[in-house]
């Protein structure tokens, strides 16, 4: 894969099913419009898909309940995703929302007719909500939490969201909003009755915190019911036909929420009673699962769980209680990346990634696209090693075509709570067509490996984790197709964090380094990133010092290889002084340093910015390398 490449992926999103109608929604970057375009498309049993609708930008399809009818988001160019329907036989989409900030995922009710949905609500006089006043000339915001901000959004304080119904079916749609207040709502859903939609919500409906609980939502109007107290967070809420309710889950207390397993819960689901509190069904240790809707079938449940690298469909068995994964039954998605999944009448369906493509429809029994065509000539192998104090760890190696040996990219994953593995990772593809072995490590603080694994850099950055991921980088550098005299270290986020630290602790082991989206210093960390005021006290500690002595900035003295840093101007997860400070204090000490800085871009740049940058980042990336690394 080449950086132009880029406007050739076709990638599928979300896929909904009812008998054997299946639609999926496919995006695809445009570099010309510098825009992505999609649509919905229909995917036969046999046979090639078909396009379903042709809007610019269509997504998340859901059908309803009677099959007669799909919802879906359609963003028109540069404008904001509104809420659709059509007949699922065909026709014309029916626009039933224009909300100034757009609309959420729909969810039908089970009378077909309403679907909830979520919706960011600006205050009067901000986003444009009044004619010819532009931001600049907004009031002051009053700023009294710690959550009015978000990176990928801007300010939230003043744009909450909200749940609203809308009949579906009227001549003249109107969106009913359900909730007021200064609180999030998310993952809305209906039960049976069609009385109610469950929301997680803000503990106690207050801004502060990050402990989340379910609430009911009376469908006609009325203020919101505590149903389940949490035992930290509840999300993603689906109401069975027995009354009770599943939801993905986190336990934790204060603000120590990191590197923690979602886990599958159970509750029974009593309105206007006493709240419930639910019963993990899958074990913390061992079942992290990712944040996605569970589907309820048969004889268990669905849902997606990391192992190793790869995200994988398990059925957790209808009696589970705390089960471990091994108790899990495999569906699909081995040494893959399953994306979305849904299930009708016994029939399971998924979006599953793997190394060499960004995604197809597949079932148990194989897959149903090619949106992605013929695979790639670069090679995907599983690495282990052993860390310094024994530790077994676990990781990646791709190698492109050709005997070499290669140079060598090291390329460290953010999170730290994340993964590198079987989905497809365009920086992969793109760096190793261009002639290079790229190694990918999944240290101690990675998910995928058990709960353990993810909490041993707490209050250690730059420890355990530094000698995994060079552990892992030794056992690459044995084999021939790999070049030990020529490697270079990267990675964006804490994946750029490790790559100061590697450069200022072990500099002399790499020809240059790229760190991008870095967290650099701790201490200021803490004040300027929308989640610097419970991240770093959880991850770090609180005192200055021991932050301090974690933080690269704070050991730049030790570097002088040369140096990339690269940061997006609107970076509020990971904000531009991180990277500021680190140039600054480079450049005075005389370090080969330059600073890339792109405009208008936020924390998710390489993943989602803009076409036109991601490809300009991949041309930078390789002029980098070709420098330091030829």
């Amino acid at each position: 894969m080449r950086p132009e490449d880029l406007a050739l992926m076709h990638i599928p999103g979300s896929v909904t099913l009812h008998d054997d109608l299946l639609l999926v929604d496919v995006a695809q970057p445009d570099l010309e419009a510098d825009a992505y375009r999609g649509s919905l498309w229909r995917v036969p049993q046999e046979g090639a898909p078909v396009r379903f609708t042709f809007g610019d930008r269509d997504t998340a399809p859901r059908i309803s309940p009677d099959g007669a009818w799909v919802a879906f988001l359609r963003a028109p160019a540069g404008g904001k995703p509104q809420l659709h329907v059509m007949p699922t036989g065909g026709g014309e989409a029916r626009p039933l929302t224009d909300l100034p900030l757009g609309a959420g995922v729909p969810v039908w009710a089970p009378d077909s007719r309403r679907i909830a949905f979520v919706a960011r609500v600006p205050e009067d006089g901000r986003y444009s909500t009044e004619e010819g006043a532009s931001p600049a000339a907004e009031a002051p915001r009053r700023i009294t939490g710690f959550r009015y901000r978000h990176d990928g959004v801007g300010f939230i304080l003043d744009r909450r969201p909200a749940l609203f119904v809308v009949n579906a079916l009227a001549d003249i749609p109107q969106p009913v909003r359900l909730t007021e207040g200064p609180y999030e709502v998310a993952s809305p859903a209906w039960t049976p009755d069609g009385e109610h939609v469950l929301v997680s919500a803000d503990r106690d409906l207050d801004e502060e915190g990050l402990n989340t609980d379910l609430y009911a939502v009376p469908a006609a109007g009325g203020a919101p019911i505590l149903v389940v107290r949490s035992a930290g967070a509840a999300d993603h809420p689906v109401v069975l036909p027995d009354g009770d309710v599943l939801y993905l889950g986190e336990a934790f207390s204060g603000i120590h929420a990191v590197a923690r397993n979602t886990g599958l819960y159970r509750a029974p689901l009593r309105i206007g009673g006493e709240p419930a509190t639910g019963v993990r069904l899958t074990e913390e240790e061992s079942v992290g699962i990712e944040p996605m809707p569970v589907v309820p079938v048969e004889n268990g449940v669905l849902v997606a769980v990391r192992v190793r690298g790869a995200v994988e469909l398990r059925l957790v068995p209808a009696d589970a209680l705390d089960a471990p994964l091994e108790k899990l039954t495999l569906v699909l998605g081995e040494r893959a990346g399953v994306k979305a999944f849904t299930s009708h009448d016994g029939r399971i369906v998924a979006v599953v990634s793997t190394p060499q493509s960004p995604g197809e429809v597949v079932t148990p029994d194989g897959p149903l696209t090619e949106f992605s065509g013929s695979p790639s000539g670069v090679r995907f192998e599983e690495i282990t090693a052993v860390s310094a104090d024994g530790y077994p760890v676990h990781g990646w190696l791709a190698l492109p075509e050709g005997e070499g040996p290669h140079p060598v990219l090291l390329n460290i994953h953010g999170g730290p709570f994340a993964q590198h593995g079987w989905a497809f990772m365009d920086e992969t593809q793109v760096y190793a067509t261009a002639g290079y072995a790229v190694v990918l490590p999944n240290p101690r603080g990675s998910a995928g490996y058990g709960q353990a694994h993810g909490q041993a850099v707490i209050g250690r950055f730059g420890t355990v984790d530094a000698d995994d991921i060079l552990a892992l980088l030794d056992a690459a550098l044995t084999r021939p197709e790999c070049d030990a005299e020529r490697v270079g270290v990267m990675g964006g986020s804490y994946g750029g964090f490790m790559t100061s630290w590697l450069a200022s602790h072990h500099g002399s082991r790499f020809k240059a380094a790229w760190s991008e989206r870095a967290v650099n210093a701790w201490d200021s960390f803490t004040g300027s990133s929308d989640i610097g005021w419970f991240f770093t006290e959880a991850y770090c500690g609180t005192d200055i010092e021991a932050q301090r002595a974690m933080s690269p900035l704070y050991h730049a003295d030790r570097i002088n290889l040369p140096f990339a840093v690269v940061h997006s101007e609107e970076d509020w997860r990971c904000p531009v002084e991180q990277a500021q400070r680190m140039f600054v204090a480079l450049r005075h000490n005389g370090v080969p340093v330059e600073f890339l800085l792109f405009p208008g871009e936020g924390h998710e740049l390489s993943r989602s910015g803009r076409p036109k940058h991601r490809l300009q980042r991949f041309e930078a990336v390789l002029e980098w390398w070709s420098r330091h690394l030829s």
